[in-house]
């Protein structure tokens, strides 16, 4: 059984639970999985930083973006992160 593979940046840098990472991409076909409504919200977070929450079944890390609806209901979206899309800070 080999040991499991190191999760890096874009810069190569290794990224673990509790670590800052601006998202530097979202891939197209990704952001066009989301509702019409909701792309903005995804691709807003573009550019942002984020505290890595969890490592999701496969090891990748996962940032939580949440925001009030309309009715001021809160909704939230946790994404995994493939290396090419965020920089470890």
């Amino acid at each position: 059984m080999s040991a499991p593979q190191a999760i890096v940046d874009c810069k190569n840098q290794p990224v673990v639970l509790g670590d800052i990472v601006r998202i530097v991409n979202l891939d197209k076909k990704f952001i066009k999985s989301f509702p019409a409504d909701e792309r903005i919200l995804i691709e807003s977070m573009i550019g942002q930083f984020f505290k890595v929450i969890a490592l999701d079944e496969e090891g990748y890390p996962c940032v939580v973006r949440e925001w009030h609806d309309e009715r001021g209901v809160m909704q939230t979206h946790v994404i995994a992160l493939d290396s090419e899309d965020m920089e470890k800070i």
